[in-house]
């Protein structure tokens, strides 16, 4: 599996697909377009085991920054992983080079993906008439429009909003119950976690099972259930950065890669900005 894809349109998929890919795969697709173009990318079929941290099978999408073909930062538009059974967003790149990994571990098997490529112009605008088309040329539902979320990774959803107005904040407490989270110093955390895309305390929950074994940091269970005071969320990324260092020896023993940016978490005791970056 893997390989180049210099052609201006094309499309890959997971080894044996339809059928179930292999335990312990590890492919690498690198797509090459002309100078100046860019990649819009789609998967067309999706099923592969998915965790809430997507730690164990999982497509991982890079563009190239430098000269050197290691010298690789996330694909701009999204999560840098995707698994699960739903179907990622179409995806543009902002040069004409991306990579695409695809790893699978020894165990569950799914079913895999199909996805297609093709070049375009790196302004041409290709979303639907019921989409937001982003500066850089993505897309997203209208309804993301001027919702006071930063929906693309220019925000040019959330700029000419003129006259809207969001609902009051209102900071809602309620005593943490996930047991890796116990005795961390605070008993009230606030759901939903939108840093970690963690709807309530059970799916917290899941998501730590993960690290359960290989690292019981106290700080990096706060990091998912954040302390909740009367008025405001306490400032996030130095927890986070902190609770990185601990477990990042651990981790790396196990092949695991840390999930969190910590650069996306708030520093602030503003309750609006910690809630709405």
């Amino acid at each position: 599996c893997g390989g180049t894809l210099r052609a201006p349109k094309g499309s890959f998929s997971s080894p044996n697909y339809p059928g179930p890919y292999p335990p312990n795969a590890l492919c690498i697709w690198r797509i090459e377009v002309g100078s100046g173009l860019a990649i819009q990318l789609k998967m067309e079929a999706f099923s592969v085991e998915g965790t809430a941290s997507c730690l164990f099978d999982r497509v991982e999408l890079y563009e190239e920054q430098g000269t050197s073909s290691t010298d690789l930062a996330p694909a701009r538009g999204g999560p840098t992983r995707f698994c699960g059974h739903h179907l990622p967003p179409t995806l543009t790149s902002s040069r004409h080079v991306m990579t695409i990994l695809f790893v699978a571990d020894e165990g569950v098997a799914d079913d895999g993906f199909f996805a297609t490529y093709q070049a375009r112009n790196a302004t041409e605008k290709t979303c639907s008439p019921t989409e937001f088309s982003c500066g850089n040329g993505e897309c997203r539902a209208l309804e993301s429009v001027c919702d006071g979320w930063h929906d693309c990774p220019d925000s040019t959803d959330e700029l000419n909003c003129t006259g809207v107005s969001y609902p009051a904040f209102e900071s809602v407490c309620e005593p943490v119950e996930v047991e890796m989270c116990l005795g961390l110093g605070y008993n009230a955390t606030s759901f939903p976690n939108i840093w970690l895309a963690i709807p309530d305390q059970e799916g917290a929950a899941e998501v730590l099972q993960d690290y359960q074994v290989s690292c019981s940091g106290a700080a990096h269970s706060s990091a998912h259930t954040t302390p909740c005071h009367a008025h405001h969320h306490s400032p996030a990324d130095a927890v986070c950065l902190a609770a990185e260092l601990r477990c990042q020896q651990s981790l790396g023993l196990l092949g695991i890669l840390w999930p969190i940016n910590c650069n996306i978490l708030p520093d602030s005791n503003d309750p609006v900005e910690c809630f709405q970056p």
